[in-house]
């Protein structure tokens, strides 16, 4: 029976890689959940800066107008 270990072998291989393949896909996981909080963030922050410029802007324009009723 010489190929019976060849067959333990490759059977521990497939093991060990389903073994890494579950830790590789739990560690994307947590990567992917990261990545999209951050996104999230950021795209928040942008929009805040958005709009704070859009108020300094409206707040420069009527400083620049002169007053009608004069």
């Amino acid at each position: 029976m010489p190929y019976l270990p060849t067959i333990a072998l490759a059977a521990l291989g497939l093991l060990l890689l389903l073994v890494l393949l579950v830790r590789t896909v739990k560690v994307l996981r947590g990567f992917r959940q990261t990545a999209s909080m951050v996104a999230t963030n950021t795209q928040d922050r942008a929009g805040l800066l958005r709009a704070r410029t859009a108020a300094l802007r409206v707040a420069f324009e009527q400083r620049r107008r002169k007053p009608e009723n004069q």
